[in-house]
């Protein structure tokens, strides 16, 4: 492995040759090209053909975000890149603006499995990932009539970072044979080598299958198998055709990892001395049965290959909610998958003939194969994300399983990469912490710590609040370029940006700012402006998700034109919120708001870019924000609601009744009617509105009622401590001087000494 470097002399001179003309006359686009071709040029230069042990991570998800600046970053040419380009009347901003995102994931699973790509290369670890190569991802999202809507995200162009290679498999599935088309996107590490993300995809898929919005024939494996990630399931053919793409992620993964460790002379029977395979969530859990197909077919024993499997595989488990425990009608792989279907019988039956727990059972009573089931029995890990969250897990979630291989369940809490979401979106934060503590914490984040002793300098709290503010300017400016609105940079910025789901609660966020609102109305002035920032998707299948957005664009509408309350309270939604999106947002954040129900958040991702980029939490006792609370201090976070395991007694009791409190509380009952008054109903969808608010009235599941007031209160301590400026800016410096617990590298190192092992 070489590493390339280049003086800025002959950085110019390398990128004039690949423009074929000067950097001054070329444009935009031409720079853009010829950078990516140098960083490719670059990475591969950094590529390992070392033989030993290898990790194969495996996900549905990999949100990679926009690569150019990342990859300069790695590479070491980021700082010289820029100024060359400056020097030339070039910017890096819009040279950056050109590339599109890759449309590869959605969520925090996603983000997490890109962070853990780039700290797998930065440590020097041989381990690339494998998923799918989604041609629009989930969609794009606009709004129109203060509702999501929904077109394909077009992102694969000629000029993208995937390089198509030459392997092919063929992959037999409901009775058809699909021969399979493998991509790669080098990913680079800091300092560090390159590995790749694998993505496999049928050269049969057409685009132009999708008609309407994001519909399409799901019935049409062959040309919709990879159009998007989580097709809607609310249909039999949707859940059906998740179920081939899954099968054709596994089957592909594990033909490529049985090629690749035959190449470095394994026996097959020793394949865990070559292998590990890390199962991100249960949407890869089909490779379990299929490795141990393609073993047999081999040559090996059933005996053998199951013995093999089992010592080849780790499970990561991301959430306790039942909906992500996935669960597939042995029904509908008898269909799709009749092949591995004996095999999981066999795999049920041996595991039935020696635990009593059914409850344990891989094909449950209703025929239900239950994917997490197989992923516990037959690995050799299985972890939680956060310590709360694996708490939880051992405890009550799969205490049966935790009985019965002790040994087996550890923690991991979740990291990030914080280069990428500190050099690269906030470079003026970057700056001023090298200049005050040097370049170590670059590449060992725990560094980060010596900046706390600055904190006691009022000057380095008066200059992280000018950094902050330039950050909320450029925000400003980027959304008014985007979205064409407008929002005060001097106003408190409180942001809620994640995935739409209830049990994030942006539905009690959105409370709080009708509840907000109506007293601006009688009269309350808020000492200082406060503008509420979402940035959230929600999936085709999830209706009172989508109802919720609806909720927060009506809203926004409604103070939008209310010159009374607009001064004191904007609302604003992002459209369309992806990775480029969050590196605007974050670091202009000052309230982080991490509110979901205590127990039903596994760890986040984005309360640690948050806090790094030094916004302050408000949040629940829930996943990572345990830790962040254990690290800051109580004086700089602010905590609210039920506890954990408060919230797991009130479910196993069924004890919960949402009415009870919307009756006895009404400060809370005038926000929740608010959703059905009439200043909703004037610019809302009536059916929308009225489903929303039974939603809450007659179930609530993820309990917003019980911590309103707890909330409000919080948030209202929050804004008055806020007014000291420089007591504020100190609680800033704390979070971000304690944020590198939350490096992926250290995450990544734990998992490599615990579970993987490589060499």
């Amino acid at each position: 492995m070489t590493k390339e470097t280049f003086t800025q002399t002959q950085l110019e001179e390398r990128l004039t040759h690949l423009l074929g003309c000067s950097i001054q006359k070329a444009s935009d686009r031409q720079v853009y090209d010829a950078l990516l071709k140098l960083s490719q040029s670059m990475a591969e230069q950094r590529q390992s053909q070392a033989g030993g042990k290898k990790l194969y991570y495996i996900s549905a998800e990999f949100l990679i975000g926009k690569l150019l600046s990342n990859n300069l970053i790695n590479l070491g040419i980021y700082d010289q890149t820029a100024k060359l380009l400056e020097q030339n009347g070039k910017h890096m901003g819009d040279i950056e603006e050109i590339e599109n995102e890759p449309s590869l994931g959605n969520g925090g699973l996603g983000r997490l499995a890109a962070c853990f790509l780039d700290s797998i290369a930065t440590l020097n670890l041989n381990g690339d990932g494998v998923g799918l190569n989604y041609h629009f991802g989930l969609f794009r999202q606009y709004f129109e009539k203060n509702a999501q809507q929904v077109r394909p995200d077009v992102w694969l162009t000629d000029d993208s970072w995937l390089i198509r290679s030459d392997r092919h498999y063929d992959v037999t599935m409901g009775g058809r044979t699909y021969t399979s088309t493998l991509y790669d996107i080098l990913v680079t590490g800091y300092e560090g080598r390159t590995n790749r993300l694998h993505l496999f995809d049928l050269d049969t898929v057409d685009e132009s299958l999708v008609k309407d919005g994001i519909d399409f024939d799901k019935t049409a494996i062959d040309k919709n198998l990879t159009l998007f990630l989580y097709p809607d399931d609310s249909d039999n053919d949707g859940r059906k055709l998740r179920i081939y793409q899954q099968y054709f992620m596994v089957s592909n993964a594990a033909h490529l990892i049985l090629d690749e460790a035959v190449e470095q002379g394994c026996k097959l029977t020793d394949l865990d001395e070559y292998a590990v395979i890390q199962i991100n969530d249960t949407h890869p859990s089909m490779v379990i049965p299929e490795l141990i197909r393609q073993l047999m077919e081999r040559g090996l024993s059933m005996n053998d290959a199951i013995a093999v499997t089992s010592k080849c595989c780790a499970y990561t488990n991301h959430t306790i909610l039942a909906e992500a425990l996935e669960k597939w009608p042995l029904s509908y792989l008898e269909e799709i998958v009749p092949q591995l279907c004996p095999i999981i019988e066999i795999l049920d039956d041996r595991i039935r003939r020696k635990v009593d727990d059914v409850s344990t059972a891989i094909i449950d009573s209703n025929d239900l194969v239950h994917m997490a089931h197989m992923d516990i029995h037959y690995g050799i890990s299985v972890n939680g994300v956060a310590a709360l969250h694996t708490e939880i897990l051992k405890n009550t979630e799969l205490n049966a399983f935790y009985k019965l291989y002790p040994e087996k369940f550890n923690n991991k809490t979740n990291g990030i990469t914080f280069r990428r979401w500190l050099m690269s979106c906030n470079p003026e934060l970057t700056g001023y912490l090298r200049s005050k503590i040097g370049d170590g914490f670059l590449k060992d984040a725990s560094l980060l710590e010596h900046f706390k002793p600055l904190l006691e300098d009022q000057q380095v709290l008066k200059d992280l609040i000018q950094i902050k503010q330039t950050k909320k300017h450029q925000f400003a400016a980027w959304l008014k370029q985007k979205q064409g609105i407008e929002v005060d940079p001097e106003s408190i910025f409180d942001v809620q940006s994640k995935r739409l789901h209830e049990y994030k609660r942006q539905q009690l966020n959105l409370l709080w700012a009708i509840h907000t609102y109506l007293r601006i109305k009688e009269g309350y002035r808020p000492e200082r402006k406060i503008t509420l920032l979402f940035g959230a998707k929600a999936a085709p299948a999830y209706i009172i998700a989508q109802d919720i957005i609806h909720g927060i664009l009506c809203l926004q509408e409604i103070i939008d034109h209310d010159p009374e309350v607009k001064p004191y309270l904007q609302v604003v939604m992002i459209e369309n919120y992806n990775v480029t999106a969050a590196e605007k947002l974050i670091p202009a954040c000052d309230l982080s708001e991490q509110i979901s129900l205590a127990s039903k958040e596994a760890s986040g991702t984005g309360n640690m870019k948050f806090m790094l980029n030094g916004a302050v939490t408000l949040g629940t006792e829930d996943g990572a924000n345990v830790e962040i609370h254990e690290l800051v201090g109580d004086e700089n976070i602010y905590v609210f609601g039920q506890q954990a395991d408060e919230v797991i007694r009130a479910y196993e009791q069924h004890s919960y009744v949402s009415k009870d409190w919307y009756d006895k509380n009404e400060t809370l009952k005038e926000a929740v009617d608010f959703l059905v008054g009439e200043q909703m109903l004037a610019v809302g969808d009536e059916h929308r509105l009225n489903r929303l608010y039974k939603e809450l009235l007659n179930k609530d599941w993820f309990m917003t009622f019980p911590d309103f007031d707890s909330y409000l209160e919080a948030r209202a301590q929050a804004y008055a401590d806020y007014e000291d400026r420089l007591a504020w800016s100190k609680k800033c410096g704390v979070n971000i001087a304690m944020a590198g617990f939350f490096s992926s590298d250290r995450t990544i190192a734990q998992y490599n000494q615990d579970i993987w092992h490589l060499n």
